[in-house]
């Protein structure tokens, strides 16, 4: 067996993105992924593939709301369901085999097969075991139930078996009002399927900026979807071809029942670790399940590492890519970096929703001195146009100082927007840096200088 500088478990965007680092750092490196196809659950049953149906139904929904209005006169196109299905996996297919491609180009050793550690700088692929000074345990995340629900990938399923649904359900039941379940509740609710949010508390998309929520709740029932907050499910009967959600409201404990032909079961993901061999190896674990790390991302057990989605932290590809590089230069001798306060989120529906700092409610809570600076998209110019009007920026910035401390953005492109402020944020800009820098017209970015504007003395479209 070869001597490796670092072998990597996994091959999702921490996994990969970490082996293409050390790699071009001078250190010899191999990737274990058990998968038929790298890029791990983001690229093969994930991030891309979703955005692939989230785009594809998007067009659906322009072309039966909005194309007549600009004098594109027609039938809207029908959906053959197949068809769509293919595309989604062709997009797949050109993700990961890039994935290979630069693995070679890299010169990158992919070992076939599922990984576990037996020892310290030793790690087992289906019979063989290789040497590695470094290992950087990348094994990511599964998707969590909840009790007295089964998944079978057919009638109850997670995000995997939701992008693969034999056909278009006439109903469909998300439970859980978070990333996952909207984006792909909305993709189902634009292919004309009856979409029911179930979620436990009392908003959707927990941890949010409130006001955001409020907005984007209603936006997503103007479309269709629709909500029952404060519920907690009981259980979960499935037939072959049907399912009854049964659940009680929080605030009177009276329970309902609820029919679909699917259920999405959005509850959040987990670590996955199992078959590691954590336990024998005496490798420190959380409450949570997850791999306790220090501040260079590595476990107690020397020469080990951890990233992305198996310890703390946002469970966000990007997240998870920024760690990898970082824990890549650490093993290099380097000063490896992750900025935590400066990650942004996104939520891949229509209107897009972008964050990334503190929300109002945090700021509020730690007795923070700040303002806000609001800019509606109905004020800009590109954004009615689109018929993209929806939304807003928000910029919240310290009274005194006037540094951006958080932004929250719904609407067009937000998801691309946010970056603009990520990076005022890491080199610690003000509002008014922002606002002083001059932005195309006409342009969605626009509102994001109009809400710094109105940081100051006010916004100028508004």
């Amino acid at each position: 067996m070869a001597q490796y500088d670092v072998i990597v478990i996994g091959s999702g965007p921490g996994g990969y993105v970490a082996a293409i680092r050390c790699a071009q750092l001078g250190l010899k490196t191999a990737c274990v992924e058990g998968r038929e196809t790298l890029g791990g659950t983001c690229l093969n049953v994930g991030c891309i593939p979703s955005k692939a149906l989230l785009h594809a139904s998007h067009q659906l929904h322009e072309a039966e709301h909005n194309f007549a209005k600009m004098g594109l006169k027609g039938k809207a196109p029908s959906v053959d369901w197949k068809q769509m299905l293919s595309y989604k996996d062709d997009v797949i297919g050109q993700n990961t085999k890039g994935i290979e491609f630069l693995f070679k180009k890299n010169k990158i050793d992919w070992l076939k097969g599922w990984g576990s550690i037996p020892a310290a700088g030793k790690v087992k692929v289906g019979d063989d075991v290789h040497d590695a000074k470094n290992i950087i345990i990348a094994s990511g995340s599964e998707a969590s139930s909840l009790p007295g629900i089964e998944i079978d990938e057919k009638v109850v399923v997670t995000s995997t078996g939701a992008l693969e649904l034999p056909k278009i359900p006439k109903k469909m039941i998300v439970i859980g009002a978070g990333v996952i379940g909207l984006e792909l509740g909305s993709v189902y609710s634009r292919l004309g399927t009856e979409v029911q949010v179930i979620e436990f508390l009392d908003t959707i998309t927990p941890g949010m900026d409130g006001e955001v929520q409020k907005t984007f709740q209603k936006l997503l029932q103007k479309q269709g979807l629709k909500f029952t907050l404060g519920a907690a499910v009981q259980k979960v009967d499935a037939s072959k071809s049907k399912a009854k959600v049964t659940y009680k409201l929080r605030k009177d404990d009276s329970e309902h029942d609820m029919d679909a032909d699917v259920v999405l079961v959005a509850t959040g993901r987990r670590p996955y670790t199992d078959g590691l061999g954590l336990d024998a190896l005496g490798i420190e674990m959380s409450q949570r399940g997850q791999i306790k790390t220090d501040g260079h991302w590595q476990t107690n057990v020397k020469g080990i590492y951890a990233i992305g989605d198996c310890i703390d932290g946002p469970m966000l590809a990007h997240k998870a890519e920024d760690e990898g590089m970082a824990c890549a230069e650490v093993i290099a001798g380097k000063a490896g970096h992750v900025n935590y306060g400066v990650i942004p989120g996104v939520i891949y529906t229509h209107p897009e929703v972008a964050n990334v700092g503190q929300t109002e409610e945090q700021l509020k809570e730690a007795g923070r001195n700040y303002k806000v600076g609001k800019f509606s998209f109905m004020g800009n110019g590109r954004a009615k146009a689109n018929f993209a009007a929806d939304g807003f920026v928000k910029i919240l910035a310290d009274k005194d100082t006037d540094r951006i401390l958080g932004a929250h953005i719904i609407g067009p492109m937000a998801g691309d927007l946010i970056h603009e402020i990520c990076v005022a944020m890491e080199f610690g800009a003000s509002a008014e840096d922002l606002a002083l820098t001059c932005h195309a017209h006409p342009t969605y970015s626009e509102a994001v200088r109009e809400a710094a504007l109105a940081c100051g003395d006010g916004a100028i479209h508004m």
